[in-house]
């Protein structure tokens, strides 16, 4: 079974994450210039806001004080060039958005060469690409120009036209609720902040909003699901400082990022490391050659807000090929190209799974402990002494040794995913017996 042919294998799982449509999202987002602030994260959050209903976009002003930080000021940017004496244009922003660093100064003025080349950036083991770089925090102006762009600027002197403006301003971020029967929330975090990256940034926006949406139109659920669409570092440090109150809600967490390219799954656990989400995202992966879990390390995408250590959430981090490991990480081979719809369908169906797990996961307790109930006599077998099987829940038989296995382990303390650990048995099929179970009164699943 290769990753993108992933299987909705766990009963509930949200379905939809149509492959064209997930890339469709993707392709109309990917000329936007996006940074941490400014009108291109706002077109964004409008963009997911027309697919997602009650979404709800906030605006903190800049130098609003969000724990150790402050929201920095706007940026916007309206051109930016490298042109010859002559008035020629060789460099322009207009063509590619990762020409210009992110958060420039405005700067106008003939250079010499020498001095361009302190403010140019490529990658020279790399020559045909663009290279994606920012400076959010330090003043400065700066251009990202292929091997073979950098190699043909040799003339004595050029002018360059940066329009750009930092401003008093906000930063924009975008959420919505799908509340649930209960009040714990699931987290899922999307940075939304990147300009023209496809893997990196609109993978993950892409999925989300058809995950938001199917669990909108999708049947009630336990928990409630909470989609958090972000600045990256800045914007999960200000939403957590305005939601510092609210945050122990969340039970399970992933930030979503790299989700389209062909590489088997990556789960990071989050600083917990044995969180049920850390389970169940191992358990998940464990079915594909080549996936990895890796440990938590305090870098990386915003699982490091959610996960230090004054609030220490359960919050992992699912990704496709690791941030900094692909060779079009952060380049401008990271294009439409590059994510495929049936790798984002894939990315989908595994969160699909990680969802129908954390609903269906509960411990249980036996209403009959006292040595072996009698089954036979209500129903659960089909011929008595044999190894037959109900069809409790359609597609996934239970065994004899399944409702042995949940009888026995039924004691309060183990969950559905202990209990198919340790049996060796589909998490599915122990879902299956445990309904099973207790519609014949023998078990009750105990409330939270």
């Amino acid at each position: 079974m290769t990753l993108c042919a992933f299987p909705l294998i766990i009963p509930g799982a949200p379905t939809g994450g149509k492959p064209d449509q997930l890339h469709d999202h993707a392709r109309r987002l990917f000329p936007i210039c996006r940074s941490i602030t400014g009108e291109g994260i706002r077109q964004t959050l409008s963009y997911i806001g027309q697919h997602i209903a009650n979404f709800h976009i906030h605006h903190v002003g800049s130098g609003t004080q969000v724990f150790d930080w402050q929201v920095p000021l706007e940026w916007a940017v309206r051109k930016a060039r490298i042109c010859r004496t002559n008035g020629e244009t060789v460099i322009d922003f207009a063509h590619c958005n990762l020409h210009l660093v992110q958060y420039s100064a405005p700067f106008q003025g003939r250079v010499t060469r020498a001095v361009l080349e302190q403010h140019l950036h490529s990658l020279p083991e790399q020559p045909d690409l663009i290279p994606y770089r920012t400076s959010y925090y330090t003043e400065g102006w700066g251009f990202c120009v292929s091997e073979h762009q950098r190699a043909a600027l040799t003339e004595p002197e050029y002018d360059i036209d940066i329009d750009t403006e930092l401003r008093p301003g906000v930063l924009s971020y975008g959420e919505v609720l799908v509340p649930g029967d209960q009040p714990d929330e699931v987290l899922f975090s999307i940075h939304c902040c990147h300009p023209s990256l496809a893997n990196d940034n609109l993978s993950s926006i892409a999925i989300a909003i058809e995950l938001a949406r199917a669990l909108q139109s999708g049947p009630a659920r336990r928990l409630s699901y909470r989609f958090v669409f972000i600045p990256g570092t800045i914007g999960a440090i200000t939403w957590l400082a305005m939601n510092r109150d609210t945050v122990e809600r969340i039970r399970h967490g992933l930030v979503l990022s790299c989700l389209g390219d062909e590489a088997p799954p990556t789960y990071k656990q989050s600083r917990r490391t044995n969180a049920p989400v850390d389970r169940y995202a191992a358990y998940l992966l464990a079915r594909w050659p080549g996936a990895q879990i890796v440990p938590f390390e305090p870098y990386g995408y915003d699982e490091r807000q959610y996960c230090s250590p004054g609030f220490n959430l359960p919050v992992g981090c699912l990704m496709r090929s690791r941030n900094g490991t692909f060779a079009q990480y952060h380049t401008s081979a990271d294009n439409l190209d590059f994510i495929t719809p049936a790798a984002l369908a894939g990315s989908y169906r595994i969160i699909a799974n990680m969802i129908g797990m954390m609903e269906a996961d509960t411990t249980l307790t036996s209403l009959n402990p006292f040595c072996e109930p009698q089954l036979g006599r209500r129903g659960l077998y089909k011929v008595i002494g044999g190894t037959n099987t109900t069809d409790a829940e359609p597609g996934h038989a239970i065994d004899q040794m399944t409702l042995l296995w949940v009888l026995n382990l039924a004691d309060g303390a183990h969950s559905l995913l202990d209990i198919a650990e340790r049996s060796g048995k589909p998490f599915a099929a122990v879902m299956a017996a445990a309904q099973a179970l207790d519609k014949a009164g023998l078990v009750r699943a105990n409330p939270d």
